[in-house]
């Protein structure tokens, strides 16, 4: 069973949010003539790659909660000017919602293991919610209660 990391994403909202923003960064490293991947870099290397390159996915925590993951496709040794060696984990470009899980602020990655791991997110009408109006499954899903 695979690894997962955990990672705050700050300065992003909403999943919108950061879908927009990576689209728009692929669309900026295609125009530059590079390869338009989706990255992200961090100070330390996982010690545990092999597990996680075994289907893990990086679950962002947005505002409070877990409602996204990303699929890993690879990491990198890099240097960053006036960082010096750092991670990059290469994502899959696809946002895979997830059901809503408060979690705690945090710094930097953790480990997830996969029966911590939020469920991905169903459409409503595989689930109870699927009679509901849809502002009221919205609110409920905004308090992590569906």
């Amino acid at each position: 069973m695979a690894l997962h990391l955990l990672k705050m994403c700050v300065g992003i909202d909403s999943v919108e949010q950061l879908e927009n923003w990576q689209t728009k960064r692929l669309a900026e490293l295609e125009k530059a003539g590079e390869t338009p991947e989706v990255g992200h870099w961090t100070r330390n290397f996982p010690k545990r790659t092999e597990e996680i390159l075994d289907g893990g996915s990086l679950y962002w925590l947005i505002k409070g909660a877990i409602r996204v993951r990303q699929p890993i496709r690879r990491f990198e040794r890099i240097t960053v000017p006036e960082k010096g060696r750092v991670c990059r984990i290469v994502f899959e470009p696809e946002l895979v919602r997830t059901v809503r899980q408060p979690r705690d602020p945090m710094q930097g990655w953790r480990y997830l293991d996969p029966a911590d791991a939020p469920q991905d997110y169903d459409a409503p009408a595989s689930d109870a919610a699927a009679d509901m109006p849809a502002e009221m499954v919205a609110e409920l899903r905004a308090l992590g209660l569906l």
